[in-house]
């Protein structure tokens, strides 16, 4: 079995409009501290992203923040991490975030955490890797989204060939048991043959 050593969380750089999303990303934080997990994320001290990372170092968890240069001003680079990682563009911020983790949560947010989120998707889908993906649907924010889903098998663009393995957790308190359980029943794949083909 993998060992689940980091976790890179997926979140919006604005709070949002319901507070149960800042309470999940609060929990989470601590969660994963307590679990001696190890928090890889965009690296900004503001909206979820700040409250996440804020939260885990809290608890005495370690943060790895890995941001792009050119959004120090807009997300604001969380000094506190355990270690802050500038890159110089969007796509080394994603490959590192991805060759640090072991496992992925996409929380609440906008464009760029869907766009993560779909990414990845679409790596499991096409075999590039087999590490867990929790969709935390704090509030029913990506039931619109999972509906998508839904429509698409419907339609026939999920086939039966296409394994789009994710899996979604309604409460903060069952992500890292979806995770822990996950991994004990899934292949593992060389880690640097997968790097090499994404």
């Amino acid at each position: 079995m993998r060992e689940i050593k980091n976790v890179c969380v997926y979140c919006g750089s604005s709070i949002g409009a319901d507070p149960r999303h800042t309470a999940a990303a609060r929990a989470l934080g601590a969660a994963l501290a307590r679990a001696g997990v190890g928090l890889v994320y965009g690296g900004g001290a503001i909206g979820l992203m700040g409250v996440l990372a804020k939260a885990t170092v809290a608890a005495g968890g370690v943060v790895t923040g890995i941001i792009p240069e050119f959004l120090d001003r807009r997300e604001i680079p969380f000094v506190g991490a355990t270690e802050l990682v500038i890159v110089d563009d969007m796509h080394t911020r994603k490959r590192l975030m991805f060759e640090r983790s072991d496992a992925f949560i996409a929380l609440p947010g906008g464009i760029g955490t869907l766009e993560e989120l779909t990414e990845q998707l679409t790596w499991i889908q096409l075999g590039r890797h087999t590490k867990p993906l929790v969709i935390a649907d704090i509030g029913g924010f990506w039931r619109p989204l999972l509906s998508l889903f839904a429509h698409m098998r419907n339609e026939e663009f999920f086939g039966e060939v296409d394994n789009v393995r994710y899996l979604v957790a309604e409460r903060v308190e069952d992500i890292l048991p979806m995770i822990f359980a996950a991994v004990r029943h899934s292949p593992d794949i060389s880690e640097t043959a997968v790097t090499e083909r994404l």
